[in-house]
């Protein structure tokens, strides 16, 4: 399995992660680097050691299948448009609604 495949087969891991990282959300701008960088970073957590070049290629086939699938809506060359959501775990909205008890 290649690494854009085995990304494919992990991506909503990998969106999470970069959630995370980026602080991602529906209709949030999303940057050519920040996902390139996203990638990189995601597989050295895998101890996968990849180069910027290799994430920068994985990375402009991701964004070609989000865009197809109508996940990203490409807004320049190096630019998209987050269209979907993430659904929040259980402990994502307990924690939530812990901070505005203490507000």
């Amino acid at each position: 399995m290649n690494r854009f495949d085995q990304l494919l087969a992990e991506k909503e891991i990998f969106l999470k992660y970069m959630k995370e990282k980026y602080k991602i959300f529906n209709n949030s701008n999303i940057f050519l680097r920040d996902i390139q960088y996203a990638i990189k970073s995601f597989f050295e957590k895998k101890d996968i050691k990849i180069t910027y070049a290799e994430a920068e290629m994985i990375m402009y086939k991701l964004t070609s299948n989000m865009e197809a699938s109508g996940e990203l809506l490409k807004l320049s060359s190096n630019t998209w448009k987050v269209n979907f959501s993430f659904e929040e775990t259980v402990a994502e909205i307990e924690t939530k609604e812990e901070i505005v008890k203490e507000s």
